[in-house]
């Protein structure tokens, strides 16, 4: 019994450490999709600058 709570305590800080990381992730690509969007823009209004 006491074998099996370890396992499933080990099993929990294991999900606990992978959600994190999903989150964090999910958090970096959010702030780099953000980022492109802003460079996608400002590339897009200095051509539209240059033209004139």
């Amino acid at each position: 019994m006491l074998k099996l709570a370890g396992v499933l305590l080990a099993l929990m800080i294991l999900f606990g450490v992978l959600g994190f990381v999903v989150d964090v992730a999910g958090a970096l690509t959010k702030a780099a999709f953000f980022v492109c969007l802003i460079g996608l823009g400002v590339s897009l209004a200095a051509k539209a600058l240059r033209k004139d």
